[in-house]
């Protein structure tokens, strides 16, 4: 059966055939298409926009990511469409820097972050895909069923609506959920979100053309009993993200956006005629929603999900796109051995979140004392000492160094497997049988 088919016809119907069928064309899907394109999987991607006109908000990378990419050969492509290194973190506190993270000393060649654009990211994997015979990328086409024989069997395949209202199944051995932190594929799975409200601060977004004011760092500024993030981007951009208490945008879209300039120039002054003459309506801020989520289950039979699907974060330290590039990269030699051996079961599937589950956790409890201590209102005397002891011991000592690179790299700084590449879709045909359907039991 199709779980979560609609009722409304269709004008047309096609049938596709895949190793593995890829929900979500975002950089954990990609990034696992391309891994398994190397491994002479053959992939399918389902992504419901088209030309990749998707909502963009997180675009820093961390150098864990930045080394998946490289090893994908994908990175020196991404970078040359646009990008800027920034030299680390910063904490500015009415007008004074109280804590600098400096990346430099990680050293060469990944010793900064890199404020990359997802279009430039999504277009160099693509163009790295579509250079494989076993890929297709099917755009428009919005999830609309997974293919079971009966609720809770072996997922074989899932059911897109394309334009046109043509109705395309997908049969495939393994679908994977990387359509990001309101995964529809999720939610036809009857998997649980597992939302949790660990944040007390929502962010409003927008971006100001900044000719001639790169920064080159990502900066929190705090003052006025608020915070607001700011890094460079992409061309002569700087990407602004104020932090509100949770659920209070309202209070702040009331006084509209001549209240909202004035309470931002209070924290930026710097930036005070960029927002006057820029910020001129409350539709070009963007909200979203903090929260972490960590999904009930990961992995069914035939059916894994992957990134934001499986683990939601928030914004602070840069983490989500960092985890989901090596989340693929961990889920790439765990995809290439269940196929091999023709049998993509939970049990097989499970080895993901074991490995990945811990990682995510561990980002988890670091956002949230990060959430508190950066912007989290002041507390007076003792947390200002405080943040300036920590700050010292982030700056001046070999545990600041060590913080920097778990940051950097995370727990679990994951390698992309090469051994495991081969010379083709033919080549992984063969090793695989064809990559046959786990069968239902």
């Amino acid at each position: 059966m199709d779980r979560g088919e609609p009722t409304e016809p269709v004008r047309a119907e096609e049938e596709r055939e895949a190793d593995v069928c890829v929900v979500g064309a975002g950089p954990a899907g990609l990034a696992l298409a391309l891994l398994l394109l190397r491994s002479g999987v053959r992939v399918t991607v389902l992504e419901r926009s088209t030309a990749l006109r998707r909502e963009f908000h997180g675009e820093i990378l961390q150098p864990g990511g930045q080394r998946v990419l490289d090893e994908l050969g994908v990175l020196a492509d991404a970078r040359a469409r646009g990008a800027r290194a920034l030299r680390g973190f910063q904490v500015v506190e009415h007008g004074r820097t109280v804590l600098d993270v400096d990346y430099a000393r990680l050293g060469d060649p990944y010793g900064t972050l890199l404020a990359l654009p997802q279009p430039h990211l999504l277009g160099a994997l693509l163009d790295a895909c579509r250079a494989h015979p076993g890929f297709t990328l099917l755009e428009g086409h919005r999830l609309a069923a997974l293919v079971e024989r009966r609720p809770g069997s072996p997922v074989t395949g899932a059911v897109s609506h394309g334009p046109g209202r043509v109705r395309t199944t997908v049969r495939a051995a393994v679908v994977v959920g990387a359509d990001g932190r309101f995964s529809r594929t999720r939610v036809l799975a009857g998997i649980g979100a597992g939302r949790v409200d660990a944040f007390r601060q929502d962010v409003a977004w927008f971006a100001l053309k900044a000719p001639g004011r790169a920064t080159g760092h990502v900066r929190v500024h705090r003052g006025n009993g608020s915070a607001v993030l700011v890094h460079d981007t992409h061309p002569d951009r700087l990407r602004i993200g104020w932090t509100l208490p949770h659920g209070g945008w309202s209070r702040v879209a009331a006084g509209g956006v001549e209240a909202v300039r004035r309470d931002l120039r209070g924290i930026l002054p710097q930036f005070a005629d960029l927002l006057e003459e820029q910020l001129t309506a409350l539709r070009q801020l963007t909200l979203l929603d903090v929260f972490a989520a960590h999904a009930e289950e990961w992995a069914r039979d035939g059916l894994v999900l992957l990134g934001d699907s499986a683990h939601t974060h928030g914004p602070l330290g840069a983490q989500g796109i960092n985890l989901a590039l090596q989340d693929a990269a961990a889920l790439h030699p765990v995809l290439v051995a269940a196929l091999d051996d023709g049998a993509p079961t939970a049990e097989r599937l499970a080895a993901h979140r074991e490995r990945r589950e811990p990682v995510a956790a561990a980002v988890h409890r670091m956002q949230r004392v990060q959430a508190r201590a950066l912007l989290g209102p002041a507390t007076g005397p003792v947390a200002g000492l405080l943040r300036a002891v920590a700050a010292g011991l982030v700056a001046h000592t070999p545990v600041g160094g060590r913080i920097t690179r778990r940051i950097a790299y995370g727990t679990d700084p994951v390698r992309v497997r090469a051994d495991l590449f081969t010379g083709g879709p033919a080549a992984g045909a063969a090793r695989r049988g064809a990559g046959r359907p786990v069968e239902a039991r």
